[in-house]
């Protein structure tokens, strides 16, 4: 009689049930294992025999047969050696009786002890979803998967431990955790923007930023503190969700980012690759492919510093994860999707040199350099980011004023946590519909138009901006999506004038 026990398997973030079949026949002592495994599956033979040689139990001394069903989905890792070494031990009859709706994840060492593995937690809530009660893990993943509810989650520490809590019922490690308990509303960071002298316009735009999860673009000449903004801007950004915060977890364990020890992503991530970094390794990439930066920096900061040094073919691949919130990566045998709704920020210099518009130095570049430089950015991707600002250097009497009543970025974060709960409720019948709407950058032309009220003079405004101006069909949407969070910041329903004209200064018309 053919053993059969309950494992899975991750591709992107679904998870699928994999059923591990384990048969004996009359041959030569050997193990097979089919069903479309990886190198690492095909070496568990070894493994197998092995772990259950070292924790005393004898293994088949005839052919055994492992097939890991479905055989037309492709299988990576080591984390079935668990389940197969249940199933052989079921089928020798170590384990008593044939485990039921208990799925097996872990990898086996030679001495018979568990090691952990990636992607615990996504597969965790996958398997609940699939209708299974309980769960064997690695001991050292249990913190990871302690946040899921509904489901029983067991850590062993060796193969042992699971033998005999099958056998006689003896308890295995257990752990429930809250998530409440780690995520903070008033943290305070290293870099606040109280410390940050001067920049009230730079600041103020980041503030918006933050309250719509606009992108931004900054340009100013070295020094000026771009990249000191883009430190402190994560200190103004708001708590994370519980929903966010696993969502966000499940993309770094599948990306085998997580410390076993503090496993939850409480804070919103900032990413900041190099801009040596390649178009797989910001997009994501593999045969089986694993997240990029674009989709481990989600509900978070994707920050390009220097941004015109990135190659024009790495940034030209974010226009669609920029645009759409997420990315689709097609390899020859399958096609995955990830969450990629990030914010945006770039640092530039204005030209190659750095100084062009510089108070105190001069620029030394042409005007071929300057638009070559430039021309690096292409004219879609700048249509896709929101605020376009100019970030000046600072004269000496503001680098030596002593200003202690300057905001702090708690008393930012204050307000933007304000103005995203506005969206939330603002948007809640549309995500009731199906519509993955949580802040004013995500509306689409239809959203637009429903909620972006405008005023008579608010009207002309706009409609004298987009004359003078020429502005593209998706500026004239972005300059709404900036005004509708401009009013959301000073909690008014309708957006005014003021607004409008707030939002053209922010999108570069008149300044970058």
């Amino acid at each position: 009689m053919v053993v059969k026990i309950l494992s899975a398997a991750t591709i992107g973030l679904d998870v699928f049930k994999i059923e591990v079949e384990v048969d004996i026949t009359n041959s030569l002592p050997q193990i097979s294992i089919i069903g479309l495994g990886d190198a690492a599956i095909s070496e568990a033979k070894e493994r197998l025999k092995l772990a259950i040689k070292n924790s005393a139990y004898s293994f088949p001394q005839t052919k055994v047969v492992i097939n890991l069903a479905p055989a037309d989905l492709k299988k990576e890792g080591a984390a079935y050696d668990l389940a197969m070494a249940a199933g052989i031990l079921t089928k020798e009859g170590v384990i008593l009786n044939e485990p039921n709706n208990i799925a097996f994840i872990g990898e086996l060492s030679l001495d018979g002890s568990i090691k952990p593995v990636h992607g615990v937690l996504p597969i965790v809530f996958g398997l609940k979803n699939l209708g299974i009660k309980k769960v064997i893990i690695p001991y050292e993943n249990l913190k990871e998967a302690s946040f899921a509810e509904n489901i029983e989650i067991l850590g062993a520490k060796n193969l042992c431990e699971v033998v005999n809590h099958l056998n006689t019922g003896e308890p295995l490690q257990t752990i429930k955790q809250n998530i409440d308990d780690f995520i903070t509303m008033d943290k305070e960071y290293g870099t606040d923007f109280k410390y940050i002298k001067g920049q009230k316009f730079a600041k103020r735009a980041l503030e918006i930023a933050a309250a719509g999860a606009h992108n931004v673009l900054m340009a100013g000449s070295p020094g000026s503190g771009k990249t000191l903004l883009a430190k402190a801007f994560p200190s103004i950004l708001p708590p994370l969700s519980k929903d966010e915060a696993i969502e966000i977890t499940k993309i770094y364990s599948i990306a085998g980012l997580l410390d076993y020890n503090n496993p939850l992503i409480s804070e919103r991530p900032i990413r900041a690759p190099h801009h040596s970094a390649s178009a797989a390794g910001i997009i994501g990439g593999g045969s089986n492919p694993k997240p990029g930066e674009i989709t481990l920096a989600h509900r978070g900061v994707l920050f390009l510093d220097e941004m015109p040094e990135f190659p024009r073919s790495v940034l030209e691949v974010l226009r669609q994860p920029v645009e759409d919130g997420e990315v689709t990566i097609s390899r020859a045998q399958t096609s995955i999707k990830y969450p990629a709704n990030f914010i945006l920020l770039g640092a530039m210099n204005p030209c190659p040199c750095g100084f062009l518009g510089d108070k105190k130095v001069e620029c030394k570049c042409s005007e071929f350099q300057i638009n070559r430089y430039r021309n690096k950015l292409s004219g879609p991707l700048l249509d896709r980011i929101d605020i376009h600002i100019d970030v000046p250097r600072l004269d000496e009497d503001e680098l030596l004023e002593q200003n202690t009543e300057a905001e702090s970025s708690i008393e930012v974060r204050k307000r933007v946590t304000r103005a995203r709960e506005i969206q939330l409720e603002r948007y809640k019948s549309e995500r009731e519909k199906g519509e993955k709407i949580f802040t004013n950058s995500e509306l689409n032309p239809k959203l637009i138009r429903k909620y972006c009220n405008l005023k008579t003079d608010a009207k002309e405004m706009l409609k004298n901006a987009s004359k003078t101006f020429n502005l593209s069909a998706r500026g004239f949407d972005r300059i709404l999506k900036i005004s509708r969070t401009i009013a959301d910041l000073d909690e008014k329903e309708d957006i005014l004038a003021s607004h409008i004209a707030q939002a053209l200064q922010f999108r570069g018309y008149g300044g970058v």
